[in-house]
Parts: structure tokens; sequence; C-alpha cells
């Protein structure tokens, strides 16, 4: 039996003699533990921007000259800081829900403050999720409408020179599908396993904290 448990049953047990502070008890209790987790979502974000920023300096250059020559360097530049600022205005609201819920002095307002924030969490996922379905979907689309200029390119490059002339575009696709499947597949159970079991905390608390407001 945990501390917060503990608290709730002497709460229950000695109601009658001790209703308030037994209540800042369990509250208290709860403010903590939804600050921390909040803290955690907050600094998982930050490193998982860190992790892509670092991942641009590893590009290979071979990846670097294919978008280039396929006319897709600005573009990769644009999507490449879009992407950053938007996960840093994440980040950002990240930080000021912790920083609200740290400072919250009262069981409603804590209540509201972690359903915006599972809000926050729901909408920073659908987007890296989504932006890069989307991303992988309107490259491969672009690709395919400039098939016999991708076909040049890739007919020059190491592992594809070795096949026949008709066989390269349609190798790329395949390999461009399956990676794309894979990326999303463990992209989405990333972010159920951590992100997911973040939320499943801060949701029991909250329906905690309606038990105490009742």
């Amino acid at each position: 039996m945990d501390e917060l448990e503990l608290l709730k049953e002497r709460w229950q047990t000695r109601e009658q003699e001790l209703p308030s502070l037994s209540y800042k008890d369990i509250y208290g209790m709860l403010l903590k533990k939804s600050s921390s987790i909040v803290k955690w979502i907050f600094l998982i974000s930050v490193i998982e921007l860190a992790f892509w920023v670092s991942m641009t300096f590893f590009l290979p250059e071979t990846g670097k000259e294919f978008y280039a020559e396929m006319g897709l360097k600005n573009i990769m530049v644009a999507l490449t800081v879009f992407n950053y600022t938007v996960m840093a205005f994440f980040i950002y609201l990240f930080y000021k829900n912790h920083r609200a819920i740290k400072v919250t002095d009262s069981a409603k307002d804590l209540m509201k403050n972690i359903l915006k924030t599972r809000k926050t969490v729901r909408y920073f996922v659908i987007f890296n999720v989504g932006v890069t379905g989307l991303m992988l979907l309107i490259f491969n689309i672009y690709f395919y409408l400039e098939k016999d200029k991708l076909n040049n390119i890739l007919s020059g490059m190491e592992g594809y020179n070795s096949l026949p002339p008709n066989d390269v575009t349609t190798v790329f696709f395949v390999a461009q599908i399956v990676v794309g499947v894979v990326m999303l597949g463990l992209l989405m159970l990333i972010y159920w396993l951590i992100y997911g079991m973040l939320l499943k905390r801060l949701n029991r608390n909250y329906n905690e904290l309606k038990k105490i407001e009742v």
C-alpha cells in the first residue's frame, strides 16, 4: 500500500476527528505527484527535440545530395525549421503547465490544469505523428511525379547502380513504404509507452481529486 492509499484510509477512519488536515494531506500528495508527472513530460519533450536536432548532423551526405538533386533542399530546410519551431512551442506549453500545476492552490484548479496538460500532450502526439505521415506521403507523391528524374539520380547511387533500370524506382518505393510504416509504427509505440503511461498516471490523479472534491 503506497503513501496515498494510507492517507486515504486515514482520512476515512478519522473523518470526524481531522477532516481538514486529512484533505490537505491528500491534496498535497496529489499535487506533488501531478507536478512531478508534468515535469517529466516537459523533460522528455526537451530530450526528444534535442534528439531530432542532433540527428540532422548525422544525416549522410548522400542523403543531403539526393534531396538537393531532387530540388527539395530548400523545402527540407523550411520543413525542418517549422517542425522544430512547433515542437519548441509545445515544450513551452509543457513548461507553462508544469509551472501552473506547481503553484495551484485548490483541487478544482489542479483538475483544470491536469485536463489542460492531457489535451496538450494529445495535440503534441497528433502533430508529430500526423506531420511525419503527411511528409512521407507528399514526398513520395512528388517522387512518383518526378519518376524519370528520380530514376536518373538513383541509377548513379551506390546500392541502386547494380539494379536493372526498370527496377530502380520500384525498389526505391517499396523501401520507402516499408521504412515509412516501420518508422510511424515505432513512433506511435514510443509515444504510447512513454506519454501514454504518464497520462494514465495523471488521469488516476484526476480521478482521485474528483473523489475528494465530492
